[in-house]
């Protein structure tokens, strides 16, 4: 019987639904040779509900793990999970052995779903594993491809979902040692992708292109599936190679790309970016971490028909939670912006009070986008809401306007001889040099200052510099404390796949 609670219900799948109604037969997403339409889209999400519940045995509420690099197929699960009501566990592929072992066991996953190519590394661990349920994404009958592209339709009841219900949990981004399970709901999910289709701009006539991961809640939550639910189109690819990407730029006419700065910078350091045709690219998003000015700036001059929008936020968040417009650029080029639609930020002391205009202190939120905790961590769970308000654990400050300025994250703060020092102050001063590709400031055990500077650089290809010219270079713009104290050149940085540099392992490396 039909009730009010019925037809007032909302879901990412029911919005997955009314997608599929307003643009039906349209494209919305390709990869490789496979073209989805929106109504393709909702029709594979039934298959794979009935699938997951009827075949597989899951019941609302059961985990759901899936563990793979960027397909269709991936996507694609997604979709059947929040269809069938269970709650969808995305894991870096880029995790193995007591990694990946943790975050299958931790969340309780009853079904895992592997890329074939991954396969090997769940092997080496099953016995480990407390799932009962295998699957594979692709390249085999009974595959979540496989049923997706299935000829049958099955009837599907969206199961009555309320906005608190749990769609996803999405793991922290393992740049800590143990990472957490942010418990994600949807309606934590619907608020985000409404203001990231207002604040970001998003236009049903948008082609974008999706390279960065899909089990990292940027790619997925803030870009791909806003933009689905608009009407936009989508190429997906496996990952941002260079060449690749700016390609398929000019060749598909792409008008929108995100990318972390690490990304940002690779292109731009690739002989075809000077070669290809990128004109029509006018919708440029970074985030994920903080982009360097110099980097910045020659982004802006080499694509001068592009708005650049800077979004920042984090898992738990959904992720966006600021925005700064390309309107706002010219102004406050290394601001963070203000806070997008859903989303009320603060800066605050150890106390919860609001520190004075233009002073640091750590960022907070209130907003509906917020997780709802973290997966069986209580503890942690209540010493992120302390005084009702979300501790993002950044450190920034706000001008007279409300515009945030992300200063650092409160671990990497460097306390050097009793003063504190923004790792990315250092690392700024250190890209405007010539011969500095990337860079990345840390702080190693000291005996004299407690914690020396140190720098890691990556220098520009066929260019050379000595540790002796880079701390003389950082003299000219940084206090005496600030200048590092030693420089380490390196062939390249270690990231995650999603573009963060792991600065939790160069400090390692220093041990």
């Amino acid at each position: 019987m039909d009730t009010i609670a019925t037809a007032r219900s909302n879901s990412i799948s029911l919005a997955l639904r009314r997608a599929a109604q307003k643009w039906r037969k349209r494209q919305a997403i390709v990869f490789k040779d496979r073209a989805w339409s929106f109504r393709d889209l909702d029709t594979a999400a039934d298959r794979l509900a009935n699938w997951l519940l009827v075949d597989l045995g899951l019941t609302t509420g059961d985990r759901v793990a899936v563990y793979g690099r960027n397909s269709d197929g991936h996507l694609l699960a997604w979709l059947g999970c929040v269809r069938a009501g269970l709650v969808h566990v995305p894991i870096n592929y880029a995790l193995k052995g007591p990694e990946l072992t943790y975050i299958v066991n931790q969340c309780g996953a009853k079904a895992l779903i592997v890329d074939p190519a991954l396969d090997e590394n769940v092997q080496s661990v099953r016995t480990d594993l407390k799932v009962s349920i295998y699957a594979f994404i692709s390249g085999c009958e009974g595959s979540i491809l496989d049923i997706a592209m299935a000829s049958t339709s099955p009837h599907m009841n969206d199961p009555l979902l309320d906005g608190d219900d749990i769609a996803q949990i999405m793991y922290t981004s393992g740049t800590t040692s143990h990472p957490k399970g942010a418990m994600m709901s949807h309606g934590a999910m619907m608020a985000q992708y409404q203001s990231c289709i207002c604040d970001l701009d998003y236009a049903d006539t948008d082609r974008s292109l999706a390279a960065l991961p899909l089990y990292h809640t940027a790619q997925l939550h803030a870009f791909t599936m806003p933009q689905i639910l608009i009407g936009a189109y989508a190429r997906l690819i496996e990952s941002p190679v260079p060449d690749i990407v700016l390609r398929l730029i000019e060749e598909e006419r792409i008008t929108s790309f995100f990318a972390p700065p690490t990304v940002w910078i690779s292109l731009l350091r690739h002989e075809d970016f000077s070669k290809r045709n990128l004109s029509t690219l006018t919708k440029i998003y970074y985030g994920a971490s903080i982009m360097p000015g110099p980097v910045l700036e020659e982004l802006r001059n080499r694509l001068p028909q592009a708005g650049l929008y800077n979004v920042y936020g984090q898992t738990e968040i959904a992720p966006a939670a600021t925005v700064l417009r390309p309107e706002e650029h010219a102004e406050r080029p290394s601001s963070a912006g203000r806070p997008i639609l859903n989303v009320q930020t603060r800066i605050v002391d150890i106390n919860m009070n609001d520190v004075p205009v233009g002073e640091r202190g750590e960022i907070v939120h209130r907003s509906p986008q917020l997780l709802s905790g973290y997966w069986d961590k209580p503890a942690e769970t209540s010493e992120a809401f302390i005084g009702g308000w979300f501790h993002s654990g950044d450190v920034g400050h706000m001008d007279e306007e409300g515009y945030i300025y992300i200063v650092d994250r409160m671990k990497d703060v460097i306390n050097t001889g009793g003063i504190l020092v923004a790792s990315r102050e250092v690392e700024e001063a250190l890209f405007a040099h010539a011969a500095v590709s990337e860079v990345a400031v840390i702080g190693v055990p000291d005996e004299k200052w407690i914690e020396a500077i140190s720098a890691v650089v990556v220098l520009r290809e066929g260019m050379n510099a000595t540790e002796a010219d880079i701390i003389t270079h950082a003299r000219e713009s940084l206090a005496p404390f600030k200048v590092p104290k030693s420089v380490r050149f390196v062939a390249s940085l270690p990231k995650n796949a999603s573009g963060k540099i792991l600065k939790r392992e160069l400090r390692q490396s220093t041990d």
